[in-house]
């Protein structure tokens, strides 16, 4: 038999049944639109994370100390103090595959501008910190080396502070306190809003690092050191070449523990990614759910069919059908249901994404990918529910059909 001629019978059969036709698509319709959606959340939700981890650095690296053993009591990674001025000198001088190296202390504290007050936290840092992390001066300027050299009290201000500190003043060229200590704002740094951890990244105030040594923490060790590697592809090349510099810095045995820690922004999205995926996983296989109550639908309702129109099928065989075209016609009758179903759940499915992002604000990513798996599996569903009371059709018993009531 033609597939032209397997295509009409098809469909005028479907025809005569719309209603039960449309009733056994919706499992399908279901399924489809299930699986698109919860494929473009995962997606948005991976790319939305991989975005602001990126925003902090993509290539940054940052080195920290680890929690170290004195008197046979681990340590606060916070307390130790195994990362000093040689290990920076170190990095930047040996190591191949970073740049824009930058040491980093912190202190949280009260910054003060007349009656005006905010809790903030003051960064030292270098001028190379912003290339680190990708910051830009909005107005003003960015203290140089010679700055960090004498230990300037000058500082670059984030959004937030300019905010609560000025409000409609104009903060370059003001002076603030923080703990007590005067720093001359020279410059503001752009928004960067929220990172991946809810943290403000405008809730900030950089500093000349040996000022904030000096004046504010009086240490001389680093709290941390951040870098940056030449390429997103070198991140872990960096990342061994950095802990094989810092175990010959601080001596220590091939079989001790590193007494510091090193990790790159794109462990953390592919940390993120795969919890992301992970959770993807688990939407899609509970969405899928939908498409074998469906499948099953069909099965159940081809069976139905099959039974109806009995007599059918044996005055067909009568008249010189054979087998293989009564199989055919009715797995064209359960293919058809299965992807125009489809093609319902995909237009379903990508109106129902549009609504998530448009009302619930969430990051979306529709793929083809997911497009294109949704037609398979409606093909093959149609294929594999639709064979059994297809098959049960092409057996019957001419004779046996004819005389059924």
């Amino acid at each position: 038999m033609k597939i032209s001629n397997l295509l009409k019978i098809a469909l005028k059969a479907l025809q005569l049944n719309k209603v039960r036709a449309f009733l056994t698509m919706l499992g399908i319709i279901i399924g489809v639109a299930s699986v698109i959606a919860m494929l473009a959340i995962g997606e948005g939700s991976k790319e939305s994370i991989k975005s602001q981890i990126s925003s902090m650095g993509s290539n940054m690296i940052t080195i920290r100390p680890g929690a170290g053993m004195q008197g046979g009591v681990r340590q606060d990674p916070s307390t130790m103090q195994s990362l000093t001025m040689a290990d920076l000198a170190s990095i930047k001088k040996e190591s191949k595959y970073t740049e824009n190296t930058s040491p980093l202390v912190n202190s949280s504290g009260q910054s003060i501008n007349g009656s005006k007050n905010w809790p903030t936290t003051i960064y030292g840092v270098v001028p190379d910190y912003l290339k680190v992390r990708v910051l830009d001066v909005k107005q003003g300027i960015m203290f140089t080396d010679d700055d960090v050299k004498v230990s300037a009290k000058v500082a670059v201000i984030g959004q937030t502070v300019v905010e609560n500190l000025f409000k409609d003043e104009n903060p370059i060229g003001k002076t603030i306190r923080f703990n007590s200590i005067p720093f001359k704002v020279i410059g503001v740094l752009s928004e960067k809003g929220e990172n991946t951890f809810g943290q403000d990244q405008d809730d900030v105030i950089l500093a000349p690092y040996t000022a904030v040594q000096k004046r504010i923490l009086a240490v001389t060790y680093l709290q941390s050191i951040v870098t940056s590697s030449i390429s997103e592809d070198d991140a872990d090349k960096a990342v061994a070449e950095i802990t094989n510099i810092l175990r010959t810095n601080h001596k220590l045995a091939a079989t001790a523990e590193d007494d510091f820690n090193v990790f790159s922004q794109q462990q953390l999205i592919t940390m993120f990614s795969s919890t992301s995926e992970m959770l993807t996983v688990l939407l899609v296989a509970i969405a899928s759910i939908s498409l074998l109550i469906g499948g099953i639908g069909i099965m159940n309702i081809m069976y139905v069919s099959v039974k109806e129109r009995t007599r059918e099928i044996g005055l067909r065989m009568a008249v010189g059908g054979k087998g293989n075209d009564i199989l055919l016609q009715f797995l064209t009758e359960a293919i058809i249901i299965s992807i125009t179903g489809g093609i319902i759940g995909v237009v379903l499915g990508l109106v129902s994404t549009l609504g998530i992002s448009l009302f619930l604000g969430w990051p979306v990513s529709v793929t083809s990918f997911s497009i294109i798996i949704s037609f398979a599996v409606c093909a093959i569903t149609g294929i594999f529910f639709g064979w059994y009371p297809a098959q049960k059709a092409a057996a019957l018993n001419p004779i046996t059909a004819l005389r059924y009531e």
